[in-house]
């Protein structure tokens, strides 16, 4: 054991040495050894620090800057701007390869729309995709940024890039010659500055390296990461239409940062469960990939890595290359705060899921025994195996490129009877996802169905009305994309040594038809049917239900210094409608909620999902400046007693019922509070519910719905203390019924809790109202279905 560490010792030293030089070579041109590469400027040279020094940030005009310099500088790179971001900065690109292979990008592209759709080989596909490969390239997109308090990638990029553009060592001249790389240097730019802004303004504090108190994304925070199929932002929008869709990459390296307490450095393969409708093809792929990266860097010294551990491959809203014939490699390294250096002693490092920090097993090791964790560290990381990846990338170009036509291969073979063919059905907002994310489908005469089914579209064909139905086929390239948007989800029940529930990385369903209100029916023979020619509308996604008449309504939500998806989310939601319905809407926060007079400027208060404990305490004192500290406090909740009294609705979200509940003393229990996991567990689950539609919050919704549930409450209304006019009445808007099935998408445990209980309910007190949400309406920006719920909760004074 004891030469065994000796071994490791030397390896570092001398993987050290080696970046000691790279990272010189980066920091100051002269040390480079080639006259061509003298004039490829250094990181350093632009942005004023060598990316990884401790407490240097970089903003995102100083990161473009760099690419604008290193574009022209080298002759090795193409830099773009793709668009603009949800703030309007400039969204870019970096395509790196050798000068003779950037001269034929175009033909690149063919090849790879080829290979990725071998229907348009024709006949001999076999012969001719065989002459692709051999002149074709591994296509690798590396994407960083897209959570910004991670901070090394974005800095990592500017080094990729460097090397790339300038080196002249053959290992590097071997990946220019095989690959085409595309580098993303944050997948949200506004993010880069929100966090670096945040750091310099209290540097040098005690709240130096904290995050920011407010979203790093403008709408969805950490959720950027979970869009990757509903295609809600503009920054997805852009990858996916401008990259992914346009050069099919066979490998995409993600580039993220995990806390810094547990191992220092994650790689695939993925833990189980794998999402079934991933290619086996992909499963292979990274799991060869992910061991061999995770084995070089380990002979090169690198300590504390795991691999299938922690993250799982089971939704498509992380991994939208896994369903389009590309492998993802997800690396996590161990962050520091921010730029700031940590010290981290070997008995605080955590486990988790699969493995022990503090033991050398099967799928963790060496162990890394603590100590000073900085930056660089994590640059290091990060630049190593994405140079790592990228040799694996360019020494297998053959063996990449024959796994991505083989995946297209299996995807567009016909289906057999017995087999699933297809689905019918999919309105006009399935088909504006799908067809993002490159899913063909059809229009059929509905005739050919017999009468089986109603007619679920009407379409205007040059004047004409034309009934018909929507085929998705799945002998197509991303049918399986399709495929696991559609059907139900079935999560596995995985259980500990202890018979407790293993929890997801994420949530366990994202079912389309379910979240969006859209009917599907899967077909499982091929059939014939005849095909109407009809033009692809332009009819974008109806998100909203109706139009709130009668002027403005003042409304507002309530914004948390501890930032909320949720909130992020109902903002994005309500904004997509202020100018429909000429909404007057604000963010209002602590301060506002306490200096009381509510009801002067506003109608209703919306509190998205958070825990109460949040809601009412906010951050703690020593954590944050003092202006970002505390929550509601005692003299907002008297705020909102006054408010609801006097007229005003309060509108509580998922958890944020709880808060409600406790504060303003309502009629109402949450029946599974405090329960353990192993009686009662939805991570993320779509369930059935029934609506009173006669009560006005339903209006126009239909009789069985579902609800998003995700750490939600479950409501019994109890018997309300007497207290003459001020008196609590509780109405049950939706429920859970006493006979049915409640799990439609997802995984659930415990159900039989939910019968008979509610699942909405509204309270009135006073002259005013409170409605509790056991759900999230507005999931995602998914939940089409629900939508009308909340819409209907903000216009309610309007009936």
């Amino acid at each position: 054991m004891r030469l065994r560490t000796i071994l490791f010792a030397l390896c570092l030293v001398a993987t050290v040495v080696s970046d000691t030089l790279f990272q010189a070579r980066a920091q100051n041109p002269q040390y480079t050894t080639t006259a061509a590469a003298v004039t490829v400027p250094a990181p350093a040279d632009v942005l004023g620090f060598a990316p990884g020094d401790d407490r240097k940030l970089a903003s995102w005009s100083q990161i473009v800057d760099y690419f604008e310099k290193l574009d022209r500088a080298s002759d090795r790179m193409r830099f773009e701007t793709l668009g603009n971001s949800t703030m309007d900065r400039p969204f870019v690109l970096a395509t790196i390869s050798s000068p003779e292979n950037l001269a034929r990008l175009e033909e690149y592209k063919r090849i790879q729309e080829q290979l990725a759709d071998p229907r348009k080989l024709g006949a001999r596909a076999d012969q001719k995709a065989a002459q692709l490969i051999a002149r074709g390239k591994t296509i690798v997109l590396i994407t960083c940024g897209i959570h910004s308090t991670e901070v090394g990638s974005t800095l990592s990029s500017t080094l990729i890039a460097h090397r790339l553009a300038s080196s002249n060592e053959p290992e590097i001249q071997n990946i220019l010659r095989n690959t085409i790389v595309l580098l993303v240097p944050s997948l949200n730019p506004d993010g880069v500055d929100i966090v670096k802004n945040w750091y310099h303004k209290t540097l040098g504090t005690p709240y130096e390296g904290t995050e920011p108190p407010e979203l790093y994304h403008k709408y969805v925070g950490h959720d950027n990461n979970r869009d990757w199929y509903a295609f809600t932002q503009v920054e997805t929008q852009i990858t996916v239409e401008k990259i992914h869709n346009v050069w099919h990459p066979q490998i995409v390296h993600d580039i993220h940062q995990q806390n810094a307490f547990g191992s220092r450095l994650f790689l695939p393969p993925y833990m189980p469960p794998v999402e079934p409708n991933v290619p086996k093809q992909i499963i292979e792929g990274y799991t060869e990939l992910g061991n061999w990266i995770a084995g070089e860097l380990r002979a090169k010294g690198f300590q504390g890595i795991t691999t299938n551990t922690t993250y799982d491959a089971w939704t498509p809203a992380r991994a939208y290359s896994h369903y389009h014939a590309g492998v993802r490699i997800l690396s996590e390294t161990a962050s520091a705060r921010l730029a700031t250096p940590i010290t981290v002693k070997l008995e605080e490092l955590r486990s988790r899921e699969g493995y022990n920090a503090q033991k050398e097993s099967e799928n963790f090791g060496p162990v890394w025994r603590g100590g000073i964790w900085r930056l660089r560290d994590i640059t290091n990381y990060m630049t190593t195996a994405a140079f790592t990846l990228l040799r694996h990338a360019g020494e297998k170009r053959k063996q990449w490129l024959a796994r991505f036509y083989e995946i297209g291969k299996e995807a567009v073979r016909p289906r057999k009877k017995g087999e699933l063919f297809g689905f019918i059905g999919a309105g006009v907002c399935l088909r504006e996802t799908l067809r993002k994310g490159g899913v063909e489908f059809e229009y059929l005469d509905r005739r050919i169905l017999n009468g089986k089914r109603k007619v679920s579209n009407r379409v205007v064909n040059n004047g004409k009305v034309l009934f018909s139905e929507t085929l998705i086929r799945l002998d197509q390239p991303y049918g399986n994309f399709a495929k696991a948007l559609l059907e139900a989800q079935h999560y596995p029940n995985l259980r500990d040594s202890a018979g407790s529930p293993i929890a997801p990385y994420d949530v366990t369903a994202h079912t389309l038809p379910l979240l969006y209100g859209e009917d599907v029916t899967p077909v499982y023979a091929p059939f014939k049917y005849k095909r109407l020619t009809i033009a692809d509308e332009d009819i974008p996604c109806p998100r909203l239900s109706g139009i709130m008449r009668g002027g403005p309504l003042p409304y507002a939500i309530y914004k948390s210094h501890v930032p909320s998806m949720d909130e992020g989310w109902t903002r994005w939601w309500f904004e997509s409608i202020k100018k429909k319905n000429h909404l007057a809407f604000s963010s209002i926060d602590d301060n506002v909620l306490r200096k009381g007079n509510l009801i002067s400027r506003y109608r209703n208060i919306v509190f998205p999902d958070q825990t109460p404990r949040v809601i009412m305490n906010g951050h703690r004192e020593e954590s944050m400046p003092p202006e970002y500290t505390g929550g509601v406090g005692r003299e907002g909740v008297t705020e909102l007693k006054r408010f609801v009294g006097e007229g005003g609705t309060l509108i509580f979200l998922n958890r944020a019922s709880d808060f409600a509940i406790e504060q303003l003393k309502l009629p109402v229990r949450n029946v599974v509070a405090g329960l353990p996991r192993n009686e009662f567990y939805v991570p993320g689950s779509i369930l059935r519910i029934e609506l009173d539609t006669t009560h006005p919050l339903a209006k126009g919704m239909p009789e069985a719905s579902i609800a998003w549930v995700e750490d939600s409450p479950i409501f019994e209304v109890v018997e309300a203390k007497d207290s003459g006019a001020q008196t609590p009445a509780v109405k049950i808007v939706a429920s859970y019924a006493d006979d049915r099935d409640f799990l439609l998408s997802g995984w659930l445990l415990g159900g039989e809790r939910l019968r008979g209980k509610a699942a909405l309910v509204e309270v009135t007190m006073g002259k005013g109202r409170i409605i509790l949400f056991g759900f999230r309406p507005q999931y995602r920006g998914q939940s089409l279905a629900t939508y009308p719920l909340l819409f209907n909760a903000i216009a309610g004074h309007l009936k």
